[in-house]
């Protein structure tokens, strides 16, 4: 697998900028600007137009999930762009049904299905410098899990020593309501696809090497994805 921009400080993977968001010490924002800074798929009937979804589907969609533990509230899908809103897509491979694959170059993620089928995501993806591509599984998954900082985020940026025993998950938690941790050889790469609750996200390079879908789409992707789960990422 081609680690592009990785080095030793395996802390820089999941640093957070702590840069508060309103009364938040660690915004969702900042998780995805790094150091630097549930509904099924719709079928070929529901994205029938050249656009996809109109903004009037997109709000059924990406409404709120009041039933999670931590409720979620709708999306604001006037800041997202339409072409990245969920849909079912035509996609030619020969990779098997249910697999994962990351297209970081155009901000997509894909679940594939049958019939040269692939339900598609709207992404937000690593920026220059922690960009990486290759395959791996899904190791594991979580439910609002809790995000610990490395101790290398700590030593510098004093701040975040208050999470040094854990976040708990929630609203606010950077790993959001759904987490697929990726695996090689048995072993963590440190990388995930997570859950964002910012909209404006979607359709940017400004993770530290993660990749976010929208908080209603994790949640699809994440119910349809077992363990060991291969994924795929493509060069950038």
């Amino acid at each position: 697998m081609n680690m592009n921009g990785r080095n030793a400080d395996a802390g820089r993977i999941h640093e957070i900028a702590m840069r508060g968001h309103g009364a938040r010490l660690i915004s969702r924002r900042s998780f995805l600007v790094g150091s630097a800074a549930g509904l099924g798929a719709f079928g070929l009937a529901g994205c029938a137009t050249p656009d996809g979804l109109s903004v009037a589907e997109a709000q059924k969609l990406y409404g709120p999930v009041p039933e999670e533990k931590f409720p979620i509230p709708a999306v604001d899908v006037s800041k997202v762009d339409r072409k990245y809103y969920r849909r079912t897509v035509r996609y030619e491979t020969e990779e098997a049904p249910g697999t994962i694959i990351v297209d970081p170059a155009n901000y997509y993620v894909y679940r594939i299905e049958e019939d040269g089928l692939a339900t598609r995501y709207g992404a937000n993806v690593g920026r220059d410098g922690f960009r990486w591509s290759g395959d791996a599984y899904i190791g594991r998954k979580g439910e609002w899990a809790t995000w610990t900082p490395p101790k290398e985020m700590i030593q510098r940026q004093p701040e975040a020593a208050k999470y040094a025993r854990g976040m708990p998950g929630g609203l606010d938690n950077p790993l959001g309501a759904r987490t697929l941790y990726l695996y090689q050889n048995g072993a963590y790469t440190l990388y995930t696809i997570y859950a964002t609750s910012d909209p404006e996200s979607i359709g940017t390079g400004v993770t530290s090497g993660c990749v976010g879908l929208l908080s209603q789409d994790m949640i699809d992707l994440y119910d349809r994805t077992p363990v060991k789960t291969k994924v795929v990422v493509l060069p950038a």
